[in-house]
């Protein structure tokens, strides 16, 4: 079986909704997914954005959300989940707006992608001493990642 991430909110490649953008509720989209493999230990949940500032010349990628330790018997994030409400044990990390929750699309300039990227891992990842970054998230997994999962949406200021 593959691991997959949907939304119920938007297609893969399509437009993500207002209500999940800075000109809207900038709440978190609902997200749903199957196939964790076997010998899972933990999930992670990265969105972000790489076409920063601006599309046409992307200069970083922008951090949206960062989840680590979503419970492997998980499937799903209902839409607008505060991060008091999440699956048990899961922790946030720090989005590039330096807060420990989610952040909502918000292009300056152009349409800009953005990926939800699901990774299966083989350990719980621990030993952080305060919200990390997705760099330290991403370190730590290193060499753990049981399986990936992406979807994209895109978002365009009207």
């Amino acid at each position: 079986m593959t691991l997959t991430l949907t939304s119920t909110a938007f297609a893969d490649g399509g437009p993500i909704p207002s209500l999940y953008t800075c000109q809207g509720e900038d709440v978190s989209p609902p997200l749903g997914w199957s196939g964790v493999p076997p010998g899972t230990q933990s999930l992670v949940l990265i969105v972000d954005d790489p076409d920063a500032p601006d599309p046409a010349k992307p200069q970083r990628t922008w951090v949206h959300w960062v989840l680590y330790n979503l419970p492997p018997d998980a499937s799903a994030l209902a839409e607008a989940v505060p991060p008091n409400r999440l699956p048990p044990g899961t922790q946030v990390g720090l989005n590039d707006w330096g807060r420990a929750d989610f952040g909502g699309a918000c292009p300056p300039i152009g349409r800009h992608r953005y990926f939800h990227k699901l990774y299966a891992l083989d350990i719980r990842l621990a030993g952080f001493e305060a919200p990390p970054t997705k760099q330290a998230v991403e370190a730590a997994m290193a060499g753990h990642v049981l399986a990936q999962a992406t979807l994209i949406g895109t978002y365009l200021k009207s």
